[in-house]
């Protein structure tokens, strides 16, 4: 077993802190840095984060920590991580989530009214194709795509992480997703959502 440290760099690191912050982590040998997203704060945004402390560093991984998913439209989502791959390989770490924590910032991802969660397994869908094939066609109820392609593709596919802490989550991990990224969870708890997530997977 291997035991890796991840950072996450809370609420009041803003752009003025960021760049240190960064080059702290790289320089103690820190594994990762997560990213949140909450719009109505100091912190930054977490693929421009990414972005600025991939191309600052030559160890650190970075992911999202945990990005909303619906709202954003995959075709964008997938350039934007197949880039990030090119330019950091093997430093990308996405982890999406279903809204933000944030009840108010739901404004900020719009998607049809009660269709949040069919919206993010089709938005999950697509980007996987995207990041995985050349050239996608796909004919859905949110997406219709025909013979579109991101540009050259991870040598290793990305890991798709994904969030939540409910049960329905937790099912839709196991279905669709490469791994959890569990938070403000007690070891008790963990356990009882990695057995959910495996059964689904299963």
């Amino acid at each position: 077993m291997k035991i890796r440290i991840g950072i996450g760099l809370g609420p009041r690191t803003g752009p003025a802190e960021f760049g240190d912050a960064v080059d702290d982590l790289e320089r103690r040998g820190i594994d990762s840095l997560w990213l949140s997203e909450v719009v109505s704060s100091p912190q930054v945004e977490p693929f421009v984060g990414m972005a600025h402390a991939l191309a600052r560093t030559e160890r650190l991984k970075v992911g999202t920590g945990v990005a909303v998913l619906p709202g954003r439209h995959p075709v964008r989502l997938a350039k934007q991580l197949t880039s990030l791959a090119a330019l950091a390989p093997a430093r990308v770490l996405p982890v999406f989530g279903l809204r933000p924590a944030r009840p108010h910032e739901l404004a900020g991802f719009p998607v049809p009214e009660g269709r949040r969660a069919a919206v993010f397994d089709e938005t999950l869908r697509v980007l996987r194709l995207l990041l995985t094939e050349e050239e996608v066609s796909f004919h859905g109820e949110f997406f219709d795509l025909d013979g579109l392609g991101v540009g050259p593709l991870p040598a290793k596919p990305l890991d798709l992480w994904l969030g939540g802490s409910v049960p329905a989550a937790f099912r839709r991990i196991g279905r669709l997703a490469d791994g959890w990224l569990g938070s403000f969870v007690s070891p008790d708890e963990a356990l009882r959502a990695r057995l959910a997530i495996d059964a689904a997977a299963a």
